[in-house]
């Protein structure tokens, strides 16, 4: 059995290290950067100092040009760093050679997300998913990444003839990946059964980025208490709560949030649970109306629901956190007037590229969440007319 350890400890000190790649430039590369400080962040590490580089294709031996990681080196030594994060995915020599020149220890943006998951997996579920997606990642990295792995069954008869250490390492993290799925598969025929046995209700699922405030809304629409608070993925886990809204029942699920840059082997351990937002009648998009980058990060979401061909449902996108958005954009020297013409217009261009499917609230401050409801109970009720055309149900 491998042992696994623990990324990130308490006061753990970070450097971050991005390239400014060809087809991309410096401002989304800060906005990926300040990403990375926040996930560092929410795994228990300080950003102490940001590392940029501009390259034309990254190197292929430690990703970086060697000026770059010379200054890092000397970085690093002087102000007692123990952990250099890059925001791009790393191969296991890169890993190595980093390290090497560094001589400290080195991840990539996708085994920080894998450690926040696996610090945040409560249930069954989330934990074989989480550890299935951290092997995964593990298997093409053996090499650079790991020296020896501990073994069970060790002795007669558990290597073949010449097999090396590295080859027996590959065949441990193979056998273990293949228990993870088989255990996965039991676990997702009891979730399909639980689904199941939810009747005829109309489902309605929140998605979303990470850190938008889709369990604060579920919390104020279901009247439930769902883990939440400001950091990135604070919970895992699909909560799925009955809700009555007029006499009109219906299942709302609250789901894992999406980021970019989201591991591969991550979204598809994943897969079974988003089979929520895949099953659903209507999807509810809350959105971080007052984050800078909220509109690439509505197309990240549009993206991930294409990929789960989920685009297609009905779509309410509820623009959150309004409160913070007014903070941020106004100051005390623009008119009550102004303010009012700044916010129809942003509801206006809005309201036309969602077709009038959008609202816009301040969940914590609980503002607009009755108009929230009435669009949510029309929906609920369309689906309803929709699926059972010759029933009466519920109103």
């Amino acid at each position: 059995m491998i042992e696994k350890k623990q990324i990130l400890q308490e006061d753990q000190r970070a450097v971050l290290v991005g390239v400014i790649q060809k087809d991309q430039t410096e401002d989304q590369v800060n906005e990926y950067l300040d990403e990375l400080a926040f996930l560092a962040e929410t795994a228990g590490a300080a950003t102490i100092k940001i590392f940029k580089q501009r390259l034309q294709h990254p190197d292929s031996r430690t990703f970086v040009g060697k000026g770059k990681l010379e200054e890092i080196k000397d970085y690093v030594r002087s102000r007692n760093i123990n952990l250099v994060i890059f925001d791009d995915e790393l191969t296991g020599s890169q890993i190595q050679n980093i390290e090497k020149e560094l001589g400290t220890k080195t991840i990539d943006r996708s085994d920080l997300i894998l450690d926040i998951f696996a610090s945040r997996a409560r249930t069954a579920q989330a934990k074989v998913q989480v550890e299935l997606a951290q092997y995964q990642y593990l298997l093409p990295r053996l090499k650079g990444m790991w020296s020896h792995l501990e073994r069970q069954g060790a002795g007669i008869g558990s290597r073949g003839p010449g097999e090396t250490e590295i080859e027996t390492d590959r065949r441990i993290v193979k056998d273990k990946i293949s228990l993870l799925r088989k255990r996965l598969q039991e676990i997702d025929k009891q979730a399909f059964t639980q689904r199941k046995d939810r009747g005829e209700f109309i489902r309605v699922a929140l998605v979303g980025y990470t850190n938008v405030g889709k369990s604060t809304i579920m919390n104020l629409l279901s009247k439930s208490e769902v883990f939440a608070e400001n950091k990135l993925f604070a919970t895992l886990d699909t909560t799925t709560r009955k809700v009555v809204f007029e006499a009109t029942p219906f299942l709302l699920s609250d789901t894992v949030g999406f980021i970019r840059k989201l591991p591969h082997h991550l979204v598809e351990s994943f897969k079974s649970t988003l089979d929520e937002v895949r099953e659903a009648d209507v999807l509810l998009h809350v959105v971080d109306i007052s984050h800078a980058q909220y509109e690439d990060q509505i197309g990240v979401v549009n993206k991930t629901l294409q990929e789960l061909k989920a685009f297609e449902k009905p779509i309410v996108t509820i623009f959150n956190k309004m409160d913070l958005y007014r903070q941020k954009y106004f100051d005390e020297w623009i008119s009550d007037e102004v303010k009012q013409d700044i916010e129809r217009d942003l509801k206006e261009k809005w309201i036309g590229l969602t077709n009038n499917n959008c609202v816009f609230v301040s969940a914590i401050e609980k503002q607009n969440i009755e108009e929230l409801r009435t669009i949510i109970l029309h929906k609920v009720r369309d689906m309803y007319q929709i699926k059972y055309p010759y029933k009466t149900v519920f109103f």
